[in-house]
């Protein structure tokens, strides 16, 4: 078997015998084609799977419910070398499918795309907010973050080698699968092209399977899931470029800088805030490294390892000494009848060298202490 074709089925007796007649249409251009149709079927209440079988299609039942669920089933149950998948709502160019093929097998590519954006979208065919805004931006993180040249990441009809994508480990199972599959082969340094195609208005009568807030939340987050060391490296660099002007604020003080007063209270703020976003954005990519495959940077990786009781320790180590410079400003402040505080730049660089470490402390002990009880809850023989 050369070539298989997936169709993801969800209620969709209206189109998919066109799909199927437009998908025979396009490979039997070549006699000597070996090909088959599959329709991975996720739950269809209609007459789906009659339709199916009546034309000549493969049945394949997908118990678990999802665009990604479907979409894995059908490759892993299709029987030729490369597997070509486009929605069963008539809304691809399916007549382009044998074109994709063929530009997958002569370019050897592991990965080929059939981007909507190549040929026109029809009037009405896809929201404004998904080609204008949705769609760019998450294709241009992709290619930022990834290093990737796609022009349509959120495409559903390609073509892919199936022993590649059976190495790429893809597990989503709803619409984000989309994004995650590419996510998966640029990060294998998979050869993906693209060719033109567009994109048709669905039926009037058909209920949209997508939602755009959601789905497109889960792709982004998706996205970024895969790419924690940016966020280590982010954050990081945040920190360290607050914490080494605060202090040089606490140690110069007020100052003239071109003309501009810097260096004071206000200063020292906005640079607390900046350290604030810093320690997140490094807690998000310690999340994402002690959940997820990617190997943290040394700092980072001794940083995970150090236990809770260690964590513990030093959290209450440095809340005890920012209570005690908290209290001795307040005294200070006390003695002054709370008219003036004239020791607020050394309350923020207190908040800034102490509160944040323990807050970002806390928010590592947090995740520990969730792995570890993940790490109860498994059974024996199992890994998290």
């Amino acid at each position: 078997m050369h070539v298989s074709f997936v169709l993801p089925c969800l209620n969709e007796e209206a189109t998919l015998a066109r799909c199927i007649q437009a998908i025979r249409g396009a490979f039997d251009v070549s006699p000597d084609l070996e090909y088959e149709i599959v329709v991975a079927d996720n739950g269809s209440d209609d007459g789906s799977t009659s339709v199916a079988e009546n034309n000549g299609a493969r049945l394949v039942h997908v118990p678990q419910r999802g665009y990604g669920s479907a979409l894995r089933h059908g490759i892993a149950a299709a029987r030729g070398e490369h597997v070509v998948f486009a929605d069963a709502d008539c809304t691809y160019h399916l007549e382009d499918a044998y074109s994709l093929y063929e530009t997958a097998v002569n370019s050897k590519a592991d990965l080929a795309i059939a981007s909507r954006f190549g040929k026109g979208i029809e009037p009405g065919a896809m929201p404004w907010l998904h080609r204008f805004v949705g769609t760019p931006i998450l294709t241009m993180i992709v290619n930022l973050l990834f290093c990737g040249h796609v022009t349509d990441c959120n495409s559903g009809f390609r073509c892919v080698r199936k022993a590649a994508f059976e190495g790429w480990g893809t597990k989503a199972s709803g619409m984000e699968f989309a994004s995650e599959m590419i996510v998966r082969a640029l990060k294998a340094k998979a050869r993906i092209v693209e060719i033109p195609s567009g994109l048709r208005r669905s039926p009037k009568d058909r209920s949209p399977h997508l939602s755009t807030w959601r789905d497109g939340m889960r792709h982004l987050i998706l996205i970024l899931s895969e790419r924690p060391r940016a966020f280590e490296c982010v954050g990081l660099s945040l920190l360290l470029f607050a914490s080494l002007l605060q202090m040089l604020v606490l140690f110069v003080g007020p100052a003239e800088f071109l003309g501009l007063h810097v260096f004071d209270v206000h200063s020292q703020a906005i640079l607390a805030m900046v350290g604030l976003a810093g320690s997140q954005f490094y807690l998000f990519s310690c999340a994402m490294f002690l959940y997820g495959r990617e190997k943290p940077g040394r700092l980072t990786k001794h940083l995970l390892g150090i236990g809770e009781a260690h964590l513990l320790l030093c959290m209450l180590c440095l809340g005890l000494v920012g209570s005690l410079v908290i209290v001795g400003v307040v005294a200070t402040w006390a003695s002054n009848d709370f008219v003036g505080l004239a020791a607020m730049p050394w309350l923020i660089g207190t908040l800034h060298f102490v509160c944040l470490p323990s807050l970002w402390l806390f928010g590592l002990l947090g995740l520990h202490i969730l792995k570890s009880m993940q790490a109860r809850d498994v059974p024996d023989g199992a890994s998290v």
